[in-house]
């Protein structure tokens, strides 16, 4: 155990001393040293989560980039989804080794390294350097624009832009008493949605909301929007305070209005403390049904009146699933999807699993061609683990 300890300290060292968009050189050198790896690569999905960039070493640089590789249906898909490491002949009489990299429930992407021996001593060698490479690249992308230029399959248009850096940077999390995936689709025509959350020591705060309008109108406002509501929240706010808060900015400084779901979950507890504004009602998944949480709903954010927005009260069970969701994923061509059905089905899958299913079954309704963004997230409640 000393060993390993000396060797991943060794790696992490490495990678630092190297230039930040190097991490997987850095990795591959170590594989290759300590293992006789002969290939190794780092692949990891686009924007929309369909198809997968790869990023070789030596040399760090993105290949194929006009044709990314299909994730659907494939092998890489098969791993990510259960999050086991995958072996097999690479028909030249070496094995093709396919592991997940992964930190704290957000899959980053698949180390794919090509050996001639794989005893489970080698193969764990593996799943620990996939580990490290996760934490690297956690820490180098804030560094480099390296995969961010690599998850473009398409051409991202201003909205977009700014869309995107308005989200967290992981789309999972999980946690002992939690876990939590999200996803946005985006429209032709961006839409305005947001998901957001933090985790603090005892409170996990959670968002999703959605600007009305479209293209940089609707962009710019989720910015106002966003910022309002979290510089509310680290200043320590509760739910109701970020909504008021997030209220004056959109009336003082903008003409748009939005509407919002806010939560604040208390980690030992499960108790929920919630306001909506204009938004959608969540929906849970307990004990095999699916339904509805009705909640009062108030005026949305923005709308140049009086609002005494209100807090209510939502107590998760252990084994519950609360989803929350933007209209987008209910209106229009969206309204064919049975989302109902998709939760009874999805039900033990990891809540990674069910966004990709939810997101979907609604492109699929809507034909690929969505009129509104969609947006969902899913929290599994565990509990306290005490």
């Amino acid at each position: 155990m000393e060993g390993a300890d000396l060797e991943l300290g060794a790696l992490l060292a490495a990678a630092e001393a190297a230039p930040p968009g190097d991490s997987v050189e850095v990795v591959a050198h170590d594989l290759q040293k300590r293992l006789g790896a002969q290939r190794v690569s780092f692949l990891f999905a686009d924007l929309m989560g369909q198809r997968l960039v790869r990023l070789t070493a030596p040399g760090g640089e993105v290949l194929d980039r006009a044709e990314p590789l299909d994730l659907r249906g494939s092998v890489y898909d098969d791993v990510l989804r259960s999050q086991r490491q995958h072996v097999e002949p690479d028909g030249q009489g070496g094995q093709r080794v396919i592991t997940p990299v992964t930190n704290r429930g957000d899959c980053i992407g698949i180390l794919e390294v090509t050996l001639q021996y794989t005893p489970d001593t080698v193969l764990r060698q593996v799943r620990d350097a996939a580990h490290a490479l996760a934490y690297i690249i956690v820490t180098d992308r804030r560094f480099t624009d390296l995969y961010h230029l690599g998850r473009r399959t398409t051409r991202t248009s201003l909205a977009a832009e700014i869309q995107h850096q308005l989200l967290p940077s992981s789309p999972c999390c999980e946690a002992a008493q939690f876990t939590l995936a999200a996803g946005l689709v985006p429209a032709d025509d961006i839409g305005g949605d947001t998901y957001d959350y933090t985790l603090d020591r005892d409170t996990l705060h959670l968002s999703i909301t959605d600007a009305m309008g479209h293209d940089t109108q609707s962009a710019l406002l989720a910015t106002l929007l966003v910022g309002a509501l979290r510089q509310a929240r680290r200043s320590g706010c509760d739910a109701l305070r970020q909504a008021n808060h997030a209220h004056q900015a959109l009336l003082r400084h903008s003409r748009g209005l939005a509407t919002g779901q806010l939560l604040c979950v208390e980690l030992d507890t499960g108790l929920c403390e919630l306001v909506n504004a204009g938004h959608p009602w969540p929906l849970r998944l307990r004990d095999g049904v699916v339904e509805e949480v009705e909640l009062a709903v108030n005026l949305p954010f923005g709308v140049s009146a009086p609002v005494p927005y209100r807090v209510q009260e939502l107590r998760l069970r252990p084994g519950d699933r609360l989803i929350l969701l933007t209209d987008g994923m209910q209106d229009r061509g969206a309204a064919a999807a049975d989302l109902f059905s998709v939760l009874r089905e999805t039900r033990a899958l990891h809540p990674r699993e069910v966004v990709r299913s939810l997101t979907a079954a609604v492109l699929d309704a809507c034909h690929g061609q969505l009129k509104d963004d969609a947006t969902v997230v899913v929290l599994d409640w565990h509990g306290s683990p005490d």
